[in-house]
């Protein structure tokens, strides 16, 4: 068995292997990576080999690290790049390059029902009734979106969101509130399997799942980049906000919104967040717009839209796709059992 990995930033690192009676054998790890002293390298291959197959993430990476011994020193890899090349020989971690990726760009929904998809396509992916997707969403309506552990009404204005028919909803996974109105903000969807994040922690996988939006950012002339831990900026200020939820058998649901041309005092008024929040996200007071997206890039947002979903089509194999008719099934039993209820948006009061 063979596997690369090539280091984010840094070198090559690749493992050759054979398994025998569950156990690695024959262990080689090359690379053009930098080593010194050159035997070293053996280090490596004799802590991997007699491994079980099935040893965690974090078991390999301990055997590797015990073989860092004093005076050794890595550049252009580190010991957790040895177990990535380890596990994709294994077939336990994949690349961008395994998977086809659906792309959905989908025809506008209600709040509810957005949010309802996410969870049931994310379950479709999980059980393996559909590959790894980007979608693309159309929002039917104003909406405010809480955190899975947002406490509502410390959150949410109630009279206020009545007052500019916003309808609030709690999505599946953590983070902050987002404030979206129809035709003012971009908000994706990527949902792939847990093989692809496979031994990152949140914070990696944060980056490693926005690097390719960040890169389509570039392309359209906003320089921007990733802000711990779940932030997209530029030297402007805020762009987006992502967030993450990650079902028992792995699969990752990652979402994005993006302020495109957000009133801003309308977002203040619904939502119940201080200046001091607002500080670090390049808003420190109630503007009539914020509008990073179309001020900085001069261009609609359909053609946004557009590019980065040529951009995602360049990197990756694609297909166009639809929502599933299992899908949407799905989602409309979630709305009326859990999303639709007061017992599901007040589970934090």
């Amino acid at each position: 068995m063979r596997a690369e990995y090539k280091v984010p930033g840094g070198k090559l690192v690749a493992v050759d292997l054979d398994v025998v009676d569950g156990r690695l054998a024959n262990v080689a790890v090359h690379g053009d990576f930098f080593l010194e002293p050159d035997d070293a390298l053996m280090g490596f291959n004799d802590a991997l080999n007699g491994m079980p197959v099935d040893a965690s993430f974090s078991e390999f990476r301990t055997a590797v690290e015990e073989a860092v011994t004093p005076g050794v020193t890595m550049m252009g890899f580190a010991p957790r790049d040895i177990v990535v090349a380890v596990r994709r020989a294994l077939g336990k971690a994949t690349t961008w390059d395994d998977h086809a990726f659906d792309i959905i760009h989908d025809t506008p929904q209600l709040p509810y029902m957005q949010i309802a998809l996410d969870q049931a396509q994310t379950e479709a992916v999980d059980q393996g009734l559909r590959g790894p997707l980007l979608r693309v969403w159309e929002w039917g309506a104003n909406a405010v979106i809480i955190g899975s552990f947002q406490s509502y009404r410390n959150e949410v204005d109630e009279e206020a969101a009545e007052r500019h028919n916003v309808t609030v909803v709690r999505r599946i996974s953590g983070g902050g509130a987002m404030f979206v109105e129809p035709g003012n903000t971009i908000t994706y969807s990527l949902i792939v399997p847990g093989s692809l994040v496979d031994g990152m922690s949140f914070e990696e996988s944060y980056e490693f799942l926005d690097r390719w939006v960040i890169d389509a950012l570039k392309e359209i002339g906003v320089q921007a980049r990733y802000v711990p831990l779940n932030d997209i900026a530029s030297d402007q200020g805020k762009i987006a906000g992502a967030a993450q939820k990650r079902l028992a058998g792995g699969t990752v649901l990652h979402h994005v919104t993006m302020a495109y041309n957000i009133d801003a005092d309308k977002m203040l008024d619904v939502l119940r967040i201080g200046r001091e929040k607002l500080s670090d996200k390049g808003t420190k007071s109630a503007k009539k717009r914020v509008d990073p997206l179309r001020s900085q890039t001069g261009m609609s947002r359909e053609s946004i839209i557009e590019a980065f979903k040529d951009h995602f089509r360049s990197r990756y194999r694609t297909q166009d796709a639809h929502v599933s008719e299992w899908e949407l099934t799905r989602a409309k039993q979630l709305v009326e059992e859990k999303f639709s209820t007061r017992e599901w948006l007040t589970r934090v009061p």
